[in-house]
């Protein structure tokens, strides 16, 4: 992987902030030429440093801005079971981010739904209905301090 230089940190940071701007905009807050700044971009999407552009939606607006932490525990620490978990839920559409973590419980899922109702659903019909799994625990967000999709280089 390049090294990351001051331009491409700053571009980095402008696309984070909004990826719509069209390129001569970001020629003009970086002073550089439109074409510069066009191969710039293409490069870092080259080397995968961009993956990909996405909207964010207000999860408010869509009804789904009840947020769980779930910890999760598998019964056995097994290749297969931890290979089995991982695929499952990628199948799970409730499930925003999950992460394999060190401690007491295996998993830790966020899990955006419309209330608590939706949320005892999904663990009922969807989360305990996979195989593998030993415990969970929720962790019920009261309020959303700070959520970025951001990552400073």
């Amino acid at each position: 992987m390049d090294k990351f230089d001051t331009i491409d940190k700053k571009l980095l940071f402008l696309l984070q902030s909004d990826c719509k701007w069209t390129t001569k905009a970001y020629a003009k807050k970086l002073n550089l030429s439109t074409t510069a700044v066009y191969e710039r971009i293409k490069r870092l999407e080259k080397q995968g440093v961009i993956e990909k552009y996405v909207a964010l939606v207000d999860k408010k607006k869509v009804a789904k801005a009840f947020t769980v932490l779930c910890h999760i525990k598998l019964v056995r620490h097994s290749r297969e079971y931890v290979v089995q978990f991982e695929r499952d839920v990628l199948k799970l559409e409730e499930v925003a981010e999950c992460y394999h973590v060190s401690g007491d419980y295996d998993y830790i899922i966020k899990v955006h739904v419309r209330d608590m109702d939706d949320y005892r659903d999904f663990m009922i019909s969807k989360l305990t209905a996979l195989d593998h799994i030993g415990s969970t625990q929720s962790m019920f967000a009261i309020k959303e301090v700070k959520c970025s999709t951001k990552v400073v280089v």
